[in-house]
């Protein structure tokens, strides 16, 4: 599904030059649960912006279920980030004015093929999969952390994604709501859906399959987590 050859990426400032990625390579195949871990300033979160056609790399390739970055320009960067990738990031990035309902909406306004019945049935699913069918006209301002969290991963499912990037979803929660979370992502993870999560902390990076650990814009390691955690690791 993801393919990336030496990956570099150089941010300019005001002439002086810092190297987030250093030519790092890997593949990640369909259905795989992989956490990539690092301190920061360990390119973690540069190579996830890259992954999910948030930024592109300065040298180097990557393709996406056999599209090469480098070949796209930037309107069809974003209508594949739409369709084919869905995202939950450690602030939630909600509408606080907005209901449940019409934040998990959003991506499915982008969509052109989907009636507004479909649109409506869609939302619905989204929001029942994470438990929250009985806030789903609540404001989503009103909503605890671990809701809020919620919520972002439905709207991160309303279009049923190829791929689903968690950039340190559980930073701001609490151990209960932190593993409601996880919880959600394993079980998507085991109904098919492709898992990359992003995270400095050992104890959540081992609730994935793989671990991918980053150093200084390198790979420092690669490897298998032969004893994955529990989900009832997190309510101890």
């Amino acid at each position: 599904m993801i393919s990336v050859k030496n990956l570099k990426k150089v941010y300019q400032d005001d002439g002086s030059e810092t190297q987030a990625l250093r030519g790092v390579s890997f593949e990640i195949q369909k259905g795989e649960f992989v956490a990539i871990m690092g301190p920061s300033g360990s390119g973690k979160s540069t190579l996830l912006h890259i992954l999910g056609f948030l930024d592109r790399p300065t040298s180097g390739s990557y393709s996406f279920m056999g599209k090469v970055m480098e070949e796209l320009n930037d309107l069809e960067l974003a209508e594949i980030r739409n369709d084919e990738m869905g995202f939950i990031f450690q602030d939630f990035n909600l509408l606080g004015k907005l209901s449940v309902y019409e934040n998990v909406e959003l991506p499915l306004l982008y969509n052109d093929n989907i009636s507004p019945h479909e649109r409506k049935r869609e939302v619905e699913k989204a929001v029942e999969s994470v438990g929250l069918s009985e806030k789903i006209g609540v404001v989503a301002g009103n909503l605890s952390g671990g809701q809020k969290q919620r919520v972002a991963i439905a709207r991160a499912l309303v279009n049923n994604p190829n791929v689903i990037f968690a950039d340190e979803p559980t930073g701001n929660l609490d151990s209960r709501s932190g593993g409601q979370v996880m919880e959600i992502l394993r079980r998507l993870n085991d109904g098919g859906h492709t898992v990359i999560l992003v995270t400095h902390e050992t104890y959540t990076a081992e609730f994935a399959e793989r671990l991918i650990r980053l150093k200084d814009g390198e790979i420092e390691s690669d490897v298998p987590v032969h004893n994955r955690r529990k989900i009832d690791d997190f309510f101890k």
